[in-house]
This record gives structure tokens, sequence and C-alpha cells, in this order.
């Protein structure tokens, strides 16, 4: 490829090669475009200066983010400042901050003399790659989206998922990029030497795909999954809130009798302590029907200035589960003296929640310990990970209405379906616009919405 030795040229082909690879996640899934776009990224930087190498993983991740978590502009624009003079630039800085961390990669990458020998290469670019992605998932709170594991769930390396988890198949992703690299490099039979293991990565995750990791523990559930699909629009407005309830009473008159009915996040605009009749209602009936009923609603006692993003359970075991991870800016402002004023004119109705402290996300439920996640929180598989092995099920409750119609929903339900498949659980996934789902414990979808 004499023509990628331009300079303008390598940056454009850093570009789309990064710009291509969201065409991997949901809802495309064009597995092995991370392996392809990766190897491009790596041929056009081997050469490189530090300060080249840089840039061309900046340029890389502009492409990457930039089209891939295009969808923040949506949510700041419709649920924010309806302005484009504030969500576009908002959005682009975000893209140009997250999109350092390949380009440090690849500049580090330069440092250790990565592309010097086939042996630096395979033992150095995987680790770093993944160094990255694991450090992005938790500074600054954490960012995991487009983690390149996540791209996987319907291919061979998802057989991987029980043992090395996401971050485990973006090693594997990176390292069979890099030994696509090598085969393109070397010549004759020499190129046998890096073809054969990188057929042995993606014949041995088919192989793990197919072991049953876990097995089942006690009778089957059946399940009720309510989706309202309340514009978010409306769905905080003060005139909505007993439509609201009428709305969600009227979905589940037909499943009562189930033995877990799942309603959304936040699925009913107000306190619990504002809802005591109606919650008392709720919860004879659940007695009467021989069903536990889940619903996530904002939880504060009375008297008490603190409230907090929760599941709560209504049945035989009533509890609650208060979100632990939140989202900045969109439940809680950081720096928010400083802040608030500010950000008055972001329409984002009780958006400084109070971090839940429980040690592990679980709950009895239908006879069951089940673990919990709310929103955004099952992107994050080591704060997932802390229901188990206790947990027998899985539940993520959302309110996926932030993204709009947008890739963001199909990008979100993959995640779930990661975290299905990294603990062998089945996952209930109730949204109130979006994607509601059942997942078994391989991560397939068994019904959707």
């Amino acid at each position: 490829m004499p023509f990628t030795q331009s300079p303008r040229l390598k940056y454009l082909l850093a570009l789309i090669a990064g710009a291509l690879l969201p065409l991997a996640y949901a809802p495309y899934g064009l597995l092995l475009l991370p392996v392809l776009s990766l190897a491009v990224l790596f041929y056009i930087s081997r050469r490189a200066t530090p300060r080249q190498a840089f840039a061309l993983g900046w340029l890389y991740g502009l492409g990457m983010f930039g089209v891939g978590v295009s969808w923040l502009q949506i949510s700041i624009h419709q649920f924010g400042i309806p302005s484009l003079w504030f969500s576009v630039p908002v959005t682009v800085a975000f893209v140009m901050f997250i999109s350092l961390y390949p380009a440090i990669v690849l500049a580090l990458a330069q440092r250790l003399d990565a592309f010097a020998t086939p042996a630096r290469t395979l033992l150095l670019l995987p680790a770093l790659w993944t160094l990255q992605e694991w450090v992005r998932g938790w500074l600054f709170t954490g960012f995991p989206w487009l983690n390149l594991g996540y791209s996987q769930t319907d291919s061979q390396l998802v057989g991987f998922a029980p043992l090395v988890g996401v971050y485990g198949i973006s090693y594997l992703l990176v390292l069979s990029a890099c030994l696509l690299l090598m085969i393109n490099q070397a010549r004759g039979r020499r190129r046998l030497y890096y073809f054969i293991p990188l057929l042995c990565v993606w014949l041995t995750g088919a192989v793990f795909e197919r072991y049953e990791w876990s097995h089942k523990q006690g009778d089957d559930l059946s399940v009720a999954l309510v989706q309202g699909a309340v514009p978010q629009e409306r769905k905080w407005l003060r005139e909505e809130l007993e439509p609201t309830k009428k709305l969600y009473l009227g979905l589940t008159e037909p499943v009562w009798g189930h033995d877990v009915i799942v309603w959304p996040e936040t699925a009913i605009p107000a306190f619990h302590s504002q809802l005591s009749d109606f919650l008392l209602e709720l919860q004879a009936r659940a007695v009467a029907s021989g069903s536990d009923i889940l619903l996530g609603l904002a939880y504060k006692k009375q008297g008490d200035s603190k409230y907090y993003n929760s599941i709560l359970n209504f049945g035989a075991e009533p509890g609650v589960y208060k979100k632990r991870h939140l989202v900045p800016f969109g439940e809680y402002l950081p720096f928010n003296d400083l802040l608030r004023p500010l950000l008055s004119a972001l329409s984002i109705p009780m958006s400084q929640f109070s971090k839940g402290e429980q040690e592990a996300p679980v709950l009895q439920v239908a006879g069951q310990t089940f673990g919990f996640s709310i929103c955004y929180e099952d992107a994050f598989g080591e704060e997932v990970i802390q229901a188990l092995p206790a947990a027998t099920v899985l539940v993520n409750i959302s309110n996926d209405a932030w993204f709009g119609d947008s890739i963001a929903p199909h990008q979100h339900l993959q995640m779930a379906r990661m975290r299905a498949q990294e603990s062998q659980r089945f996952m209930l996934r109730a949204t109130n616009t979006g994607i509601s789902a059942v997942i078994d414990n391989r991560g397939q979808i068994i019904a959707r919405s």
C-alpha cells in the first residue's frame, strides 16, 4: 500500500477507519470490522513518530466516537438546552476529549517501539488498548461505551465472555488485528506462524460458546415486562401523573399472576413517599395475585432531603435497591454549587440524586435472588458482577427515551446482552421507551419490544 506513505492520506485513513468501526455494533453487526479497522490503523502507524501516532490515534477516535456516540447531541438538544449552538459544541468537545484515549495508546506504543518486532507488537498493542478501555471505564466516573468487546455478542469470541469478560474479548480483537497485520507483512510459509494462532483464537471461542457454564436453579419463572412508552418530553409534566398511573395499571392488568412483573426506570414520575395509597394498592394486588412486581421509582423518605433512583419490589418479600453509579449531569451535578447557576436552563427533573450504598445489588424476588442495575449501570460489568454468584437472574430497568430514535438503544441492549453472556444468567430488561427484552443465559433475545 505505497499510497499510504502520504501523511495526509494516513490521517484520512485513520479518520475513515474509526468512523467505520461503529458499524460493528448493534444495530449493524458487521462483526469483523474491529479487526479490519484496527489492522488498518496499526499498518499506517508503523513508521510514525510518537507525535504523528498521537494524531493518527486521535483522528481514529474522532471517527469512532463521532459516529458511535453522536446520539449525545440528541439527548442534550431535546432534553437539555434546545439549541444547536449549545448541543453541537458540547458533543464535539466530549468526542474530542474521549478520542484522547486511542491517541495516547498509539503514542505510547511508538515510545515503547511496539512495531519494532512482531513479538513486541503482539505483546504490547493488545495490552495497551485493553488498558485504555479499562481506564476509560472508571476515570471521571467512566464511559465504557464502544468498548470493542461489545461488538462481538453474536460472534464466536463471545464464548470467552464467561472467562475473561468484555475486556478480554477486546484484547482478543486487538490481538487478531495484530496477527492480521503480521500476516500481511510476512512472506511465504511464515504467514502460517500468525494465521494458525489467529484461527485458534476464533475456533476456541466457538468451542467455549457451546459449553454450559451455569446450571438451572429452582423452578421456571413466568415473567412480564411492561413498557409504557411515555414520551420523555411529557413524562415529568404534573398533569401526566394520573394518566401514567392508569396506563401502567392497565398494561399490568392482563399479567397479574405472573411470578415477576417488571416496570421500567422511574415508571411513575413521583417520589414513592407521594404515592402511599397507590403503592399500598399495588402491594395488596401483588400479594393477592402471587406476583412480585418490580418498579423503578424515585425513593425518598418523608422529611429526608436525599432521594435515590431506585427499584422497589412489592410482593412476598418487599425491598428496595438504590442506584449506586449515577450519571454526571443527568442524575447529579458535579461541583453543584459552582455549576448549578450555569446549568439551571437544563430541563432535567430530579437531577441531584444521591448514591446508594448497598454492597451487593440484590433482592429476594419470587423465591430467587435477583441482581439489579438501573440504566447506565449495566455498562459496568465489574459492578454487575457484584451480585454474583448469589443472583440467579439479572434485572436492568432503563429509560432510553433520553436517546431518542437513534442507535443508542440498540447499543445499550447489546451491553445488557454482554452482561448476560459474562454471567451466564438470564436478564430481564424493561425500558420506558426503546427496547425491552428477555435475554437468556447465552445472551440471546427470547422476546423483545
